[in-house]
């Protein structure tokens, strides 16, 4: 697959920050005032964390129905062709900025974890959407076709890549991304909370999502844009989820690692809202390829192979 030519240095920026939960509107305009930032900070690409748009849906982890909230959540999902997204799609062009979106996406009355990859010049790329929910998600989110596949793209600033959350354990998945050549990838993630210690899954936990994103960077010897959200005391209280994963305030474990790893970023403090940078030297990559190349010279196509139905399958057909 042909890769077209990109500056030698991005400089990029990843958000830690807290949605305006369950309100649309608001959120889109701190989506901007978040992408304007960025730009005035000289990032060329800005990466948001998953269901960034209206927030992550975090009361389902102790209450999978509440006729309350999850009316609400669908009324307050973003629709790809709608005036939210046009308006998202404008900052960009004004920033000459590349977003890397995550949001619910409502297609109908159905809902899917979605991400959209945005041009410098307002141009919606690609839009994707999570292969599977994870475990309790599924009260809430539907299941994609084949649009869960196209991943990357091509963009000014460098070849682009998205998955969300779990999808970075889905060894088949992560395989036929890696084989799309990117160079820089966003892993959108919900807030992630210290392991505690107890029987709770490590694998959930900041340590877990961050070693799997790390993982993903050393594997597919891209650079990895790892994004967290954060929830303060009153959105826990507004959203009652006191006691669940996401019952304490925090959740902030945005980092950027190198194609070998390495996090080359410094963190916030889990409970602070802002963005994270970094200056990506892309001639990294070329060192870390030229040991191992997991799609091409360290592979062997002849024995292992993927097999992959990239048929959209419709409701009528």
């Amino acid at each position: 697959m042909k890769t077209k030519s990109t500056p030698n240095e991005v400089h990029v920026a990843v958000v830690q920050a807290e949605p305006v939960w369950l309100d649309l509107a608001a959120t889109v305009q701190k989506t901007c005032k978040l992408i304007a930032e960025a730009a005035t900070n000289n990032a060329k690409m800005i990466a948001f964390p998953e269901c960034w748009l209206p927030g992550y849906p975090a009361w389902i982890w102790s209450r999978p129905v509440d006729f309350e909230l999850s009316p609400e959540y669908i009324r307050n999902s973003l629709r790809v062709d709608s005036p939210e997204m046009a308006q998202i799609q404008r900052c960009a062009a004004d920033n000459d900025i590349v977003v890397v979106l995550g949001f619910s996406e409502i297609h109908h009355h159905s809902l899917y974890i979605s991400q959209s990859i945005i041009g410098n010049d307002g141009k919606i790329l690609l839009t994707r959407r999570k292969i599977k929910a994870t475990h309790m998600e599924r009260t809430i989110f539907g299941e994609p076709s084949s649009e869960c596949l196209e991943s990357v793209v091509d963009t000014p600033v460098a070849r682009i890549g998205a998955l969300s959350c779990w999808e970075h354990l889905q060894p088949l998945l992560k395989y036929h991304t890696y084989n799309q050549r990117e160079q820089i990838h966003v892993a959108a993630w919900p807030p992630l909370f210290k392991h505690g210690g107890g029987p709770d899954l490590w694998s959930m936990a900041a340590e877990g999502g961050q070693a799997l994103s790390r993982v993903y960077a050393i594997e597919s010897g891209s650079f990895v844009l790892h994004a967290t959200a954060v929830i303060s005391q009153p959105s826990i209280d507004f959203l009652k989820t006191a006691g669940n994963p996401f019952g304490t305030p925090g959740g902030g474990a945005s980092a950027i690692f190198g194609p070998d790893g390495r996090k080359i970023s410094t963190d916030l403090p889990e409970t602070e809202e802002g963005l994270i940078y970094a200056t990506l030297d892309m001639h990294e990559i070329h060192k870390i390829k030229g040991f191992v190349d997991v799609c091409g010279h360290y592979s062997r196509p002849d024995l292992l192979w993927l097999g992959v139905d990239t048929v959209k399958k419709t409701h009528v057909r």
